[in-house]
């Protein structure tokens, strides 16, 4: 088993402070087993383990919780009257009705160290907001890095080299529960459909109530199939009125908010370098986790210019950073990372291969005029470490980076 040490340094920091933890994140990124890492580390630091109470609202045992009375009363039989600190675990919280008015009572009764997960951005933000605004601090769980993959195949398959295992995650993505299977299409291929299936059913079409479900299928099959592309609402909706499926610009958008809500993709907004501006129309999105395009699409060797840049993209998101498009007049950067005051410019390209994409990728971000970092990354193995200034660095060598 591979522990996810960064989130669980996170949830370690914040113990015993007056906040709630909250831990978001898609389905299957590993939320159920970070808090019983956490709740392990917890046993193992003193706390009795009666004074810990993990509820997961996927197991059976705890369906007759259905909203917050229930969960009321269930805490009050089975911990409140422990002495000491008790620390309420609490997994999938947003199937449990208006639970907000349990966790906002138990947080100001004091005595409760409280750590909750959703799948859910929406549902969370709309009841942190409102009732616990001030009162938390939200931790979001990703797919396994590149990093967190290549540790788990060497446990399995000592001496695997780093381009097979790279190939490999290519292909499957880093949803931790693939590594409990054969690494075989056939195997792995129906498991990540499942999970498409499962977060598409519970956490898109049954809580937003989505009728047209074939409409969202072809969505969201659009922009897996179009990761790394500047689109629009607008753009999809043409797209599929050419394929006789006639839909509304708004009905898209709402469909595209419904998606990242549900953690499934991840929208990225476009920022003007000269007007230095958030642009408010078109934009870039991408998949959670690769692996889910595959569950849906399969794999394709035509692709991998989109998904290289969505492994890029989703590495800057666990290192902390905070990511747009850049733009300016007809040119391109693939990703302004920020974080704090640091910012770098990204360019990703699968092969340096000929004089026009070396100077794209290198001339785009030579027009930058400030002296913030400027990185070109590719997967070429023998290649110049800069030029003017900008580096050149292998993709899986970034990845591997601590």
């Amino acid at each position: 088993m591979i522990v996810r040490t960064q989130y669980l340094e996170k949830l370690k920091t914040y113990t015993g402070k007056p906040l709630i933890k909250v831990i978001s994140g898609m389905r299957r990124v590993g939320k159920s087993t970070l808090l019983k890492e956490y709740r392990d580390f917890l046993t193992h630091s003193g706390v009795p383990e009666q004074n810990i109470l993990l509820i997961n609202m996927e197991l059976l045992e705890f369906d007759s919780i259905r909203d917050y009375t229930d969960l009321n009363a269930h805490i009050r039989q089975t911990v409140s009257q422990q002495t000491g600190t008790k620390y309420l675990l609490i997994d999938e919280i947003q199937d449990i009705n208006q639970w907000e008015k349990a966790i906002n009572s138990f947080f100001a009764e004091g005595g409760y160290d409280i750590t909750i997960t959703g799948s859910n951005a929406r549902m969370l933000s709309a009841e942190l907001s409102t009732l616990l605004a001030g009162r938390y601090i939200e931790i979001t769980l990703y797919p396994f890095s590149f990093r967190d993959f290549r540790d788990y195949r060497l446990q399995q398959v000592p001496g695997e080299t780093v381009n097979i295992s790279f190939k490999q995650f290519l292909r499957y993505g880093g949803l931790p529960g693939i590594h409990a299977l054969p690494f075989s299409d056939d195997v792995i291929f129906p498991y990540l459909n499942a999970i498409y299936n499962t977060v598409l059913l519970k956490d898109v079409i049954t809580r937003n109530k989505i009728r047209d479900v074939e409409q969202l299928e072809r969505i969201t099959r659009f922009v897996f199939n179009n990761c790394g592309n500047i689109t629009s609402a607008k753009n999809i909706a043409d797209y599929l009125k050419s394929q006789r499926a006639r839909i509304s610009v708004e009905t898209v958008q709402n469909y595209l908010f419904f998606l990242t809500q549900s953690f499934m993709i991840h929208k990225v907004r476009r920022y003007d370098l000269k007007g230095k501006k958030l642009l408010e129309y078109s934009e870039k999105y991408y998949p959670a986790d690769i692996g889910l395009r595959f569950g849906l699409a399969g794999y394709s060797e035509s692709d991998i210019s989109g998904l290289l840049e969505s492994i890029v993209f989703i590495e800057l998101l666990q290192r902390g950073y905070t990511v747009y498009v850049g733009q300016s007049g007809s040119y391109e950067i693939d990703f302004i990372a920020e974080k704090q005051e640091k910012r770098i410019y990204i360019q990703v390209a699968y092969l340096l291969g000929n004089e026009k994409t070396i100077e794209r990728e290198f001339g785009n971000l030579e027009r930058i005029g400030d002296s913030f970092p400027k990185m070109v990354l590719s997967m070429d193995e023998f290649w110049p470490q800069n030029r003017n200034g900008i580096i050149r660095k292998n993709i899986i060598e970034f990845l591997l980076e601590n």
